[in-house]
């Protein structure tokens, strides 16, 4: 996937039939694994954004949900690349161009989910603390600028990927999707050797301060807040709101934390064994696709008894999903959290 998935070696075995049996049969295993999580993902961000852009009132938080569903449904239309990629047994077949856009894609991504989350709970919490801050301030149109300044702020992280990436030929013909960060020709020198790892760490401390550490603290804070807040005004939480919110920030960052891991054991890579890092791509792999796949579904899921969901209409589980109001489902408990703050 992303950073050296495309590097990693093929695990076929010529004097071993077995073994290359067996590699077979896990390589087509993961690839249907990723094409079912392809089709599940494209229907449910597909009905999603279709319900949130065609169906609801434009407003504030649908907004925030509207973009954060089409961040899962750009990665999505990406895993049949990795689907295909793992069927022709880790040989690059899709050129220089595409080895340099798709990863730039997957970190723009992660990136705008993550700035999306970290919004929707800053929201959450001037709500709660600021209401009449929100009140006077919280507009579509100034939403609409945040998540503007989320895209830009998204693909600038994500251009690097525009330079260092690139395609070369190892084992005489098998072609390779990796970061070359001296954008030289020559990496075999110590020199090149120790510029390669400085930059590589200044990308990943960038990537996992912006993309996680710094995000998954302001969030953690955010809904601190808004607990003892809601636990001091005796206020009853949101609900299946406040749900779809946890489980959505759950499902980004469990996803994408064996990413994070993997991508800071490879700058140890004398002293972490090879099976260690590979088993950790493959679990990088298939979370994060899991993630973007089927996070929209659990967003209409989460809070409800499984047998009741067929009981609602998509429209109806959407809106509840992500009905504006924090403190209550209904208008009199908004004003009523208001006048006691």
């Amino acid at each position: 996937m992303e950073q050296d998935i495309t590097a990693l070696p093929r695990t076929t075995m010529a004097n071993s039939s077995k073994i290359a049996d067996t590699t077979k049969t896990y390589h087509l295993a993961s690839a249907v694994l990723l094409f079912i999580t392809f089709l599940v993902g494209v229907v449910g961000n597909g009905l999603y954004l279709w319900v949130l852009g065609l169906k609801m009132r434009r407003t504030v938080t649908t907004l925030w949900f509207l973009h954060l569903v089409s961040c899962y449904l750009l990665f999505t239309l990406l895993i049949p690349f990795f689907a295909i990629y793992v069927l022709v047994d880790f040989h690059w077949v899709f050129g220089m161009a595409m080895c340099k856009l798709l990863n730039a894609f997957i970190s723009m991504g992660m990136f705008s989910s993550v700035f999306l989350l970290t919004l929707i709970s800053l929201d959450r919490y001037t709500l709660t603390h600021h209401p009449i801050w929100s009140r006077n301030h919280r507009t579509l149109s100034r939403a609409w600028k945040l998540v503007v300044g989320v895209w830009l702020a998204s693909f600038g992280l994500s251009t690097p990927y525009l330079a260092f990436r690139e395609t070369q030929v190892v084992d005489g013909s098998r072609i390779i999707c990796i970061n070359n960060y001296t954008l030289s020709g020559d990496q075999n020198g110590a020199e090149m050797q120790e510029l390669d790892r400085q930059v590589h760490l200044a990308i990943f401390v960038v990537r996992f301060l912006l993309g996680f550490l710094l995000p998954f603290c302001t969030i953690v804070g955010c809904y601190v807040r808004v607990g003892l807040k809601m636990k001091e005004k005796k206020l009853a939480w949101a609900g299946k709101p406040f749900k779809v919110v946890v489980a959505a920030v759950l499902s980004f960052f469990l996803g994408w934390l064996p990413y994070h891991l993997y991508h800071g054991l490879k700058l140890y890579k004398k002293a972490v064994p090879e099976s260690v890092t590979g088993a950790l791509m493959v679990i990088y792999t298939l979370s994060s696709c899991f993630s973007a796949s089927f996070s929209s579904i659990l967003y209409l899921f989460v809070g409800e008894k499984f047998w009741q969901v067929f009981r609602k209409s998509l429209l109806t589980l959407v809106k509840e999903a992500v009905v504006d109001d924090l403190g209550s489902s209904t208008a009199e408990s908004s004003e009523r959290q208001e006048s006691e703050v």
